[in-house]
C-alpha cells in the first residue's frame, strides 16, 4: 500500500504542476491581454498622512508598458516607461530622463506600497517562476511561486489565492529570501472589462510591524483591453512627449 501511495504521488506531481502552471499562465493573460490601458487612483496612508495620485497606463504583452501621473500637481507629468528589460524614468520639474537600474526593482514606487517591479510589471509569473499547486478546493486554489534558478526576481516567493474560474487572483503573500512575509496584496470588486476579468480594488500592506498603519490602495476608474495602443508610446522620446 505503501508503495502504491508513493507510485501516486510521483505520477500526480506532474500533473499538479501543469495544473498551476496553466492557471497563472491565465491569470496573466486575463490581466495583460495582447494590449491594454488603465485609468486608476493611488491612495497611499500611513499613520502620519494621506496622498492620493491618478495615473494612466499603456501596455503591450509583457515587455512594454508606459505611465503618466494625472494628479497631483507636484507630480503631474512625470513618465515611467520599459522596454523589454529597462526602466526610465522622466522628472517634468527639472526636465531630467532619470534610468532606473534592476537593483531599484524592490524599491517603493513613488513613496507607496508597491514596488517598481509591480508598476511596470518588470517580472513574469509565468516566465521567471516555477508554481506549484499547495491547494485546489472547487473553484479556488492555493499556489505557491519560486523563483526559477536564472530568474532575476526580487521575490523569495509568493503564495497566491486564486479564483481559478475567472482567473483573478484574490490575495498574494510576498516572502523574501529568508522565507519571512513582507506584504500581502489582496484583490476585490472585480469586473468585467473586454471579456478580461478585473480586480478594481487591489490593496497592499506590509507585514513589517514599523509599518502597521501603512497600506496602499489601487482604485481601477476605467480600463480598456486589446483596443490597440499606439507604438509611440514605447520609445524613449515618448518619456518627455507624454508628459505635457
Amino acid at each position: 500500500m505503501k508503495y502504491l501511495l508513493i507510485l501516486l504521488m510521483i505520477c500526480t506531481a506532474p500533473l499538479l504542476a501543469l495544473d498551476a502552471d496553466a492557471i497563472i499562465k491565465k491569470i496573466e493573460d486575463n490581466f495583460r491581454g495582447d494590449n491594454a490601458y488603465m485609468k486608476f487612483e493611488m491612495t497611499v496612508e500611513t499613520a502620519r498622512h494621506k496622498r492620493t495620485m491618478k495615473i494612466e497606463s499603456w501596455s503591450e504583452g509583457k515587455e512594454n508598458s508606459f505611465m503618466r501621473i494625472l494628479y497631483p500637481p507636484r507630480e503631474q507629468g512625470i513618465t515611467f516607461l520599459k522596454l523589454n528589460n529597462q526602466l526610465w524614468q522622466y522628472v517634468p520639474k527639472i526636465e531630467r530622463t532619470i534610468k532606473i537600474p534592476p537593483s531599484m526593482m524592490l524599491q517603493s514606487w513613488m513613496g507607496s506600497d508597491f514596488t517598481n517591479d509591480d508598476l511596470v510589471k518588470e517580472s513574469s509569473l509565468e516566465d521567471d517562476y516555477d508554481a506549484g499547486l499547495l491547494e485546489h478546493n472547487g473553484t479556488h486554489a492555493t499556489i505557491e511561486l519560486l523563483p526559477k534558478p536564472d530568474a532575476a526576481v526580487v521575490w523569495g516567493k509568493i503564495v497566491m489565492e486564486v479564483d481559478v474560474p475567472n482567473a483573478v487572483p484574490l490575495q498574494a503573500v510576498y516572502y523574501d529570501d529568508e522565507g519571512a512575509p513582507v506584504r500581502t496584496l489582496t484583490y476585490r470588486a472585480s469586473k468585467t472589462f473586454d471579456g478580461h476579468n478585473l480586480p478594481t480594488v487591489w490593496e497592499v500592506r506590509p507585514q513589517d510591524e514599523a509599518k502597521k498603519d501603512h497600506r496602499t490602495v489601487i482604485r481601477v476608474e476605467a480600463a480598456q483591453f486589446d483596443h490597440g495602443v499606439p507604438s509611440s508610446y514605447f520609445s524613449k522620446s515618448a518619456l518627455k512627449r507624454y508628459s505635457r
